[in-house]
Order: structure tokens, then C-alpha cells, then sequence
């Protein structure tokens, strides 16, 4: 039950657009949301779309990935295996300030007297353009344009430009084109979700330069000692140029060009700017801040040669591809095809370029959550990446493999044997010092490994699988039995895991949990049959895990027995599968009695309040029945979403997308469009209330899922694609795409029947509507759909036909 209005920003000033978010007018109300929203990145860099001539309204403008302070975590009662080292993602220099006085008045959007403003952030292009005319009270009348994209192409690139152009009148330009370094002011303002700052210099300056047209800043870290280098280079041309003079201090590398602005006369400023950092990992070598100035002069000199021209004919190439494979296209909705196309541009902002990192749960858009990574990212971004840009989904997994010395040390602590992945982290090591819900969600080891059976299986990634993925499986599957332990009753043998925290972060340390307990069951069952193929299929790759891991037969028959006799909590009164052991003992949430105010919960109540009452954050036994349908028929998947439904608060973005998947696939029309609309519009209309803070990824993430997996109707947790489509009465149609083991797989779904068509592999057998249709490369297979939506009331209608 959502407690919020879709609202949005007004369509006068932020009209549809199938392709692009526009903004056609500047006011400051907007200005902390739109920097959030008109963000680009490439999974590396990041940048808010803060004015070029202004200041942050919420965040600094510039983040890397990985870049990042850390202290020692101060708990008020230490207690053993608690989380030593909190880490914080930091602001890094922001490159696309530009200082513009004409006349010697300063260009500041809040006061100027300004006109054909437009803004635009194009899905195709990537770039960030706008275009202005200003009108000074002299008289003279200047037009501004200005152009800016993280490079997809090169990594550690942003390209700019900043065009001005005097239409009326005549009168003195300068142009002070910077890059800058600023003390780090946030206040989570109480927000635990939130970053706060530090009352210490982060940034510790190495050395700074100017040579001509180039500027360069070195830095080191002050405490987590990582390095950055930093710098800008410019081209300028235009006329009437009288002076140009680079400066470099400890926190400023700037281009001052002055000039004669007359009527007709133009002046155009391309500049690019290059970041390099160290390795994230602590226990890496540091690179000095001198070898990494070396590389931002070779990113730079690439960059002169190529041109602006030619880093934006990269990045079109770039995203042509991207969207061949991933465009989701909505027919007769503009405005939810704008957020679709929106929520998955800003999917492959934040993960293109993280080559070798996670995906902060931002993104790079803002820094909420210190800039960690969590689950989010294997359950709710993975899948679309896995279907779409499998090559970004390898490199997110192995990412995961990297981290598995940190997480078998993690395990060592909390006294398990295996591997324990970090509830949230950057360098890999636990940064949670809320352990009921931080260390207790032991369900991250098996939605990683769901995320690697996942990407396997669509895929065919033999490689992978055999190699990193297996070392993945075997140590979580170590953890879980070492975790938890088998119990002997009359009514047979059965396998419990006390003492965790599911998703639902509003009920905490409880049994058998029914999440953890089925992915869990998963997690043993994959990794048990994985090690028996490989023990009787791949000699090689089963002696290389087992020296890697100590593997011993034994246990992989233990796997096999818990996978098999694992617990699951059922209440037989109500026909339901209760959360957790404990669970329906609870007291009932007042929902009546709370007003909107005090959403989210987190933020106004005591957590022993909460986690008194059957409240969730989000949906836990419902996210259980999306990612593990095989273990539940229709009526009790219904049952299920009826009982927690109204329990779920919504107070997580994560939940929208699987309540309208599982509302879709038990006929509930109005409820599976109403959680899509809340979630395809999470960070657009600012359904949260904390967009400004930065892009929900997941989020996005999760309207792909619901898309693809709930009106879509894919299934795919069988050997077979499965698919049951329902469209919206007010979509024409939906059509998408899916990789699947080498094959290119268009689904129409259109009124009354659904097109599929093979465009590459040998034949590939699906299931519509529980009927085997074989599809061969080339050729369309025409399905009809047997059951029409009528989407004023709940449950679905049978056709006619």
C-alpha cells in the first residue's frame, strides 16, 4: 500500500518525448531533482547535471566509482565480528564549470533575464546539450549553448563544449573555464540512507600545473590513501580573442579567455577532462599520483585527435548498439515510453564502463548510500543486462569473484565456514555497522549466485560457469550449511537457517525466513549440480576448483540433502507461506491510524516499534515467489500477494516492480499497472521524495522486469522460455528483445496475438501459453492470446475468441 501521489514535474516545461528528457524552461524549484534526472555517466564517471555557470543545489556534481574515504566505524558497544571500516563515496573536481561574464556581469541563471532556454539529455546521443539566450540590462543579447557526455567509448573521458555567440550589441567576454575542487559539505540531516560529510580535507593535494590550454591536479585520498589525477585541455576558437592564461592552485586548474565580444562574433570552447584513480582495493599497490597524470595526458592527447566530433560519433555508435538490443518500445504512451527508454538509458549509464566495480546503488548520480554496492544490483539490474549486454553482466559477476577473499574472511568472522559477501561495500569488505539489517541479510550470497545460474543459463557461458561462477556456487553453498543445520522429527528430516534478516529490513533476525530459506535451497541445489557435472563432464575444470576451494564429496552430498529437505514456514489456516517463523504472531500494523507523514517508517518510528508489528519495507515472501515460481502453484501465489499486499509499505523502491510482476501473472490488472506506474515513475515524478539524492538503479532495473517478466509474460526459471503476455488496454503494443544461448529473439506483443520472431541460431523451442511453438531463424510465428485484460476490474476476462 503506497502512501504517495505520482505527480510529477509539469509537462509545460518538461513536455514528452520519446527519445530525450527535455526541459524547455530554468527555475529553481526543480533544480535539485533535475540535476539528479538530466545526470550522465558511464559507469566510471559521473556527473550531475548541475548548471555549468551555477552551484550544487544537492550534490557536488562529480563522482567516480570507487573513489572513496574511509574511517574506523565507532560503535556503542563493540561486540565481536562487528563491521570495523565504513566507507563513503567522495566528490572529485568538478569539470564543467564555466565562469561567463559579458560586460563584466556574471551569467547567473537565478537573476539573468533569460529566453529560449532549452535542455535536453538525448537517449540516442548521450549528451547533455543546452541552449540559451541571455539579455543583459545594457542591451547586449548573447546566446549559449553547451554540450557535455561521459565518454562510453573512453572510459575515463568527458568531452564539453561552451559556445557563445553576440546577437545584439557589443561588449567585453571573458570565459574562465575550470575545473574545481571544493570542501565536501553534505548532511545526511539524520537520513541514514544518506552520505554525510567529513570534517577533514579528503582531497590532499599532490601537485598542480598549468601548461598552456592544460591544467592538471594530483591527489591523495586522506585516509583510504587512494590517488587521483585529474585535468582538463581545451580548443578555442573564435573571434576577437585577446588573451588566454591557464592557472593551477591546490583546488583549481582554470582557462581564463577574454575577448571582444562584437555583434556577429562567436566564440567555441571545446574541452575534455580525464580522471584516473588507484586500484579500490586496499590491499592493492597505490599507484603514485604521477603515473596517473602520465595517463590523463595520453586520455587527453587521444581525445585532441579525435575531436569533439569524433568522441560523439563513438558514443552514437555506442548507444545505436545498446538500444538495437535493448530498446523496449511502448506503443500509444509517449509519456511511459519517454520513462521507459529513460529508467534504461540510465541502466546502462551506471554500468557500461564499471568495468572491474560494482554498480553503486546511485549509479553515479548522487551519493545516497555511500556510494555502495548491494543486492540491488544481481536481482534487479542483472536481468537486464543478462538478456541485453551480456558482456556487462560478465564483467558485473566477476567483479563478485574478485571480492571472494574479502568474503571468505567475512565468513571466518561471523563463524561460518564458505564465503560471506558484504552486505554493502566498496572495497569489498563489510561497511554495515547495522547488523540486524546489514550482516543478517545472508540472502546476498544467494541472489549472487542466483545472478550466476541466471547469466549462465541465458547466456551458455560455459567459462564463466565452470570457472569463476563455480567458485561462487561452491563457497556460498559452504556458507549456507555451515549456516544451518538439519533437524530430526517424527515427520522427517528438515533443514532450518535461524537467526537472519530477509529483504524485508522492517522485520529482522528471525528463523527461517522463507526468502532466505528458498534461495538458499537453490543456491545448495545449483552448486550440487554444477560440482557433479563437473566431476563427470569437465575433468579439468573440477580438479582446478577443487584446488581452489578444498572441495570434498562429502559435503556436496550435504548440499544436496539440505537443498532438498529445506524448511519452509506454512500456515495451513490461512493457506499462506508466512514470512518467517514468527511472523503472524505479530500485531498488525495501524495503517490507518499513520499518516503520509510518517512514511517512510524507517525515518519516524523506533526500530523495535517496527519490527513488533507485520509491517514490511518491502516485499519479501512476493519477491520469493517471482524468482522462485517453480516452488508455488497459481492459487498460492494469490494467497501470498493478497495477505502481505496491504503490508507493504512501499518505503523501498524495490518493491513496485515484483508487486506489479506477481499482480500481473495472477490476472490483478489494476494492481499490476498501478505498481508499474509507481515504478517507472519512481525518480521522474520523484515518487520517493529523494530523487534529488540520485537515480534509483534498481529501480530502473525493476521496470525492465516488470515490463519484460509481468505484461511480457516471460518466464524463464524452466529449461524453456515461457511466455503468457497481457498488455495494457492503453498500450498499442509492446515489443522487446532477449538474448537466449546465442540466439536474437524479438517479441510484438500486440492486441490479440503475439509475433515472435528468431533472427539468428538454430531453432529455438519457447512455450505460449502452455503450448510448444518451435521458431526458426527468419521466420514469424504468429500466437494468439487466448485471454484479453479488462483493466477497470480485477481478474482477468476470456475472450470471446
Amino acid at each position: 500500500m503506497l502512501q504517495r501521489d505520482i505527480v510529477g514535474l509539469p509537462t509545460s516545461m518538461y513536455p514528452p518525448d520519446e527519445w530525450a528528457l527535455v526541459e524547455t524552461a530554468w527555475t529553481e524549484r526543480y533544480m535539485a531533482v533535475t540535476e539528479t534526472i538530466f545526470a550522465i555517466s558511464n559507469g566510471y564517471l559521473g556527473l550531475r547535471a548541475v548548471q555549468e555557470e551555477g552551484h550544487p543545489h544537492a550534490e557536488r556534481g562529480t563522482l567516480i566509482n570507487g573513489l572513496h574515504e574511509q574511517w574506523q566505524i565507532e560503535h556503542a558497544e563493540e561486540a565481536f565480528g562487528f563491521a570495523k571500516t565504513g566507507q563513503t563515496i567522495i566528490p572529485a573536481p568538478d569539470p564543467r564549470r564555466f565562469h561567463l561574464y559579458v560586460d563584466d556581469e556574471i551569467l547567473n541563471l537565478a537573476s539573468a533575464e533569460v529566453s529560449e532556454y532549452e535542455r535536453r539529455l538525448d537517449f540516442r546521443t548521450g549528451q547533455l546539450t543546452r541552449r540559451m539566450t541571455w539579455r543583459l540590462p545594457a542591451g547586449v543579447v548573447v546566446r549559449v549553448t553547451s554540450a557535455a557526455m561521459t565518454s562510453l567509448a573512453q572510459r575515463h573521458l568527458v568531452a564539453m563544449r561552451y559556445d557563445i555567440e553576440v546577437l545584439e550589441g557589443s561588449a567585453p567576454i571573458v570565459i574562465s573555464s575550470q575545473l574545481r575542487n571544493e570542501a565536501d559539505s553534505r548532511d545526511n540531516a539524520g537520513d541514514p540512507r544518506l552520505a554525510d560529510g567529513f570534517d577533514h580535507e579528503v582531497l590532499e593535494c599532490v601537485d598542480a600545473r598549468a601548461d598552456s590550454t592544460r591544467q592538471m591536479l594530483e591527489y591523495t585520498v586522506a585516509n583510504s590513501k587512494m590517488t587521483l589525477a585529474c585535468a582538463i585541455d581545451h580548443v578555442v576558437e573564435g573571434d576577437h580573442i585577446t588573451d588566454m592564461t591557464g592557472h593551477a592552485t591546490a583546488d583549481r586548474g582554470k582557462l581564463v579567455i577574454t575577448a571582444d565580444g562584437v555583434e556577429g562574433s562567436r566564440i567555441s570552447i571545446t574541452k575534455f577532462a580525464a580522471f584516473h584513480t588507484s586500484a579500490v582495493n586496499p590491499s592493492s599497490t597505490v599507484t603514485p599520483t604521477h603515473q596517473l597524470a602520465d595517463r590523463c595526458d595520453r586520455t587527453l592527447d587521444r581525445a585532441l585527435r579525435t575531436g569533439f566530433d569524433g568522441v560523439a560519433a563513438e558514443q552514437a555508435e555506442y548507444l545505436e548498439d545498446f538500444w538495437d538490443r535493448s530498446d523496449v518500445q511502448i506503443g500509444g504512451n509517449t509519456t511511459v515510453q519517454q520513462a521507459v527508454r529513460w529508467s534504461l538509458f540510465h541502466i546502462i549509464q551506471a554500468a557500461a564502463r564499471s568495468d572491474g566495480l560494482g554498480i553503486p546503488a546511485k549509479g553515479l548520480t548522487g551519493s545516497a548510500y555511500e556510494g555502495h554496492y548491494f543486492w540491488d544490483t544481481e536481482i534487479y539490474v542483472l536481468p537486464f543486462l543478462t538478456y541485453t549486454q551480456p558482456r556487462v553482466a560478465r564483467n558485473l559477476l566477476q567483479f563478485r569473484h574478485r571480492l571472494l577473499d574479502h568474503a571468505r574472511a567475512r565468513a571466518v568472522e561471523v563463524g561460518e565456514r564458505g564465503a560471506l559477501f558484504p552486505w554493502r561495500t566498496i572495497t569489498g569488505e563489510e561497511a554495515s555497522a547495522y547488523y540486524e539489517a546489514g550482516t543478517a541479510q545472508y540472502h546476498i550470497d544467494s541472489d549472487i549466485s542466483y545472478a550466476v545460474d541466471k547469466y549462465a543459463r541465458v547466456t551458455g557461458d560455459v567459462e564463466f560457469h565452470h570457472d569463476a561462477g563455480a567458485e561462487i556456487l561452491v563457497e556460498t553453498a559452504r556458507m549456507y550449511a555451515s549456516l544451518g543445520f538439519f533437524r530430526e522429527t517424527d515427520a522427517g528430516t528438515s533443514f532450518h537457517i535461524h537467526g537472519v534478516t530477509g529483504p524485508d529490513e522492517y522485520t529482522t533476525v528471525v528463523n527461517d525466513n522463507a526468502y532466505t530459506n528458498l534461495m538458499a535451497a537453490k543456491n545448495l541445489a545449483d552448486a550440487w549440480k554444477l560440482v557433479t557435472r563437473l566431476r563427470e563432464h569437465d575433468r579439468e575444470a573440477h580438479l582446478r576448483l577443487i584446488g581452489r576451494t578444498g572441495l570434498r564429496r562429502e559435503e556436496v552430498e550435504t548440499w544436496r540433502r539440505a537443498a532438498r529437505t529445506m524448511y519452509l514456514p506454512y500456515d495451513a489456516a490461512k493457506g499462506i507461506t508466512p514470512q518467517d517463523d514468527h511472523f503472524l504472531s505479530l500485531e498488525p500494523w495501524d495503517f490507518e491510524g499513520t499518516p503520509r507523514e510518517k512514511y517512510p517508517l524507517l525515518l519516524h518510528f523506533h526500530p523495535l516499534v517496527i519490527y513488533r508489528h507485520q509491517v514490511l519495507k518491502q516485499a519479501d515472501v512476493v519477491l520469493a515467489m517471482f524468482l522462485r515460481d517453480e516452488c508455488f502453484d497459481d492459487e498460492h501465489i494469490a494467497r501470498n500477494f493478497e495477505y502481505y499486499d496491504p503490508l507493504t509499505t512501499g518505503d523501498s523502491s524495490l518493491s513496485t516492480s515484483v508487486q506489479s510482476i506477481i499482480a500481473s501473472r495472477i490476472g490483478n490488472a489494476s494492481k499490476a499497472i498501478e505498481y508499474f506506474r509507481y515504478g517507472v515513475f519512481m525518480d521522474l515524478a520523484d515518487v520517493a521524495g529523494n530523487t534529488s539524492h540520485g537515480v534509483h538503479v534498481a529501480a530502473a532495473g525493476g521496470v525492465w522486469m516488470s515490463i519484460v517478466y509481468g505484461f511480457g509474460g516471460l518466464t524463464d526459471t524452466a529449461e524453456r522460455l515461457t511466455f503468457r503476455p497481457r498488455l495494457p488496454s492503453s498500450w498499442d503494443h509492446l515489443h522487446y528483445s532477449l538474448m537466449w544461448q546465442g540466439h536474437r529473439l524479438d517479441v510484438a506483443v500486440e492486441r490479440s496475438e503475439v509475433i515472435y520472431q528468431l533472427n539468428s541460431g538454430p531453432d529455438l523451442v519457447i512455450d505460449h501459453e502452455g503450448h510448444s511453438v518451435t521458431l526458426t531463424a527468419g521466420v514469424e510465428e504468429r500466437c494468439p492470446i487466448t485471454s484479453v485484460w479488462d483493466d477497470q476490474h480485477r481478474g482477468e476476462v476470456e475472450s470471446v475468441a
